[in-house]
């Protein structure tokens, strides 16, 4: 544990009273409290699991540790001089192990030892609000908050109601990243980005996939080439997709046993493990919201700078996937860095640049620049609105498409290289408001997009930006000239 508070400055030893008062040590409330220790101001952290929370152990490093070895592989073989190098199977021990490395082997040591470096306070155990400005520890230990609490507790797997799957014990992402052997036989339910990147992870690992999707192809909040060419490539590596099937009942008759998944179809599928991925719930189901008037287990609604449109006296923060705004790691951090710098600024008096939508205090990119990279094989990479988004929206758009693979230094990268490039254009303003690349590599091609849709570059000025040779990135020229006729 990081040192007491009474050794800190701005604790108070006797009232446990602090200045910020963060419930969640995932890196969302990390950089929350970071942002205040920054500003001058005292914050502590509370949490019931592992500090570096589930980005650190069950998200985003281990499943990238997974798909790492996958996706160069599967680029390897495409190089000539090196694809006969590359022929056998995966050492699945060895990517294991790599795994259990980048998830600190589940130990938190080095995030406490960030938190005391940082001068943040730490308080282990299930934290809940108790009124305004107050977090209980435990049902007995009281905190106190001069200026904020900013609930950071994150989002947890949702399992559907579905007869005998609560029964089954069936894996969530949290076992689906974490599992300590390749499962000979494994069913997916949900064609999301989890299902998607752990289907790929898994069958590249030696396992028997079968994907089961309720709609009518993968990635359904991309645009509709990237599934489609996600599930080509997973056909070609051996999963069986099954799109608009409904899962009737699952059984599992004993611990450890095979599980049976039956479908509406009567079809019946046995398989070792069951991955459910079929969307998230917020972590707020016994935080005493109730006792600020909030209702548990609910998403709580928050304003651009992150606080909580619903209680009174603006003390009280969502930052992360409880708010509902963009449920990934980085866009938590963005939004942790944002709802920093508020507190920071309400507790001196500053006023807030509520009118500036681009400003310190103000978490716009949740609506209009998101970045999100889907590591299967292909990568798929995508910031901004797809086409379809953009039309709800209101837009009047002009959609360009090019194929990768046409690009020299794609053709470089891989022989047969497959994939494509998308932007949607504004026309009146000429601006970007959406790219999405599908191929191997693209995750790298995604800052630039970034960095054009929050801007809003004008494709005048994006004209100007010229591409090396020969990269990937030369696809950016293609699109302009394409735009332009």
């Amino acid at each position: 544990m990081a040192a007491t508070e009474a050794t800190r400055p701005g604790a108070d030893a006797r009232t446990d009273a602090y200045d910020v008062v963060v419930l969640g040590a995932g890196p969302v409330g990390e950089n929350v409290a970071e942002r205040a220790r920054a500003a001058g101001l005292s914050a502590v952290i509370v949490e019931s699991e592992l500090v570096g929370g589930e980005c650190s152990y069950w998200a985003c490093m281990p499943s990238k540790a997974l798909l790492r070895p996958v996706t160069a592989r599967s680029e390897a073989r495409r190089v000539p001089g090196l694809q006969d190098a590359v022929t056998g199977p995966l050492d699945a021990p060895a990517v294991l192990a790599h795994r259990d490395a980048f998830a600190s082997y589940w130990k938190d040591d080095g995030q406490v030892r960030w938190l005391d470096s940082a001068g943040i306070d730490l308080v282990r155990g299930p934290g809940r609000l108790a009124g305004p400005r107050r977090v209980t520890v435990g049902g007995g230990r009281v905190l106190t908050a001069r200026h904020a609490v900013a609930v950071c507790t994150g989002s947890r797997p949702m399992l559907p109601a579905i007869p005998g799957l609560d029964r089954a014990r069936p894996w969530t992402s949290r076992e689906a990243t974490s599992a300590k052997a390749v499962p000979g036989r494994l069913v997916v339910l949900g064609g999301g980005v989890v299902g998607v990147e752990m289907a790929t992870a898994w069958r590249a690992l030696g396992a028997s996939v079968t994907l089961l999707v309720r709609g009518d192809g993968l990635l359904p909040r991309m645009e509709p080439f990237a599934g489609h060419l996600v599930a080509e490539s997973l056909a070609e590596a051996g999963a069986f997709l099954r799109t608009g099937v409904e899962v009737r009942e699952v059984r599992r008759e004993a611990p450890g046993g095979p599980v049976t998944v039956v479908l509406d179809t009567g079809d019946e599928i046995v398989a070792d493990e069951l991955l459910v991925a079929t969307g998230r719930l917020p972590r707020t189901e016994d935080l005493g919201l109730e006792t600020v008037g909030l209702e548990p287990g609910s998403w709580l609604e928050a304003d651009d700078s992150c606080r909580v449109t619903e209680v009174t006296g603006g003390w009280l923060y969502a930052v992360g996937d409880v708010n509902h705004r963009a449920l990934l790691t980085h866009q938590g951090k963005y939004q942790a860095r944002i709802a920093g710098a508020a507190i920071a600024a309400r507790a001196r008096g500053v006023p807030i640049l509520e009118s500036d939508p681009w400003g310190a205090h103000a978490a716009t990119a949740d609506t209009r620049a998101v970045p999100q990279v889907v590591f299967s094989a292909p990568e798929v990479a995508a910031v901004g609105l797809t086409a379809a988004a953009a039309e709800r929206a209101g837009h009047r758009i002009r959609v360009v498409d090019q194929d990768l693979g046409a690009v020299a230094g794609a053709a470089l990268y891989a022989d047969g290289y497959r994939g494509r490039a998308r932007m949607v254009v504004d026309p009146d303003r000429e601006i970007l408001l959406g790219a999405t690349f599908v191929g191997p590599g693209v995750g790298e091609l995604l800052h630039s997009a970034t960095v054009a849709v929050a801007g809003e570059v004008p494709l005048e000025r994006l004209w100007h930006a010229v591409p090396a040779f020969p990269t990937i990135s030369e696809v950016w020229l293609r699109l302009l000239e394409a735009y332009r006729g």
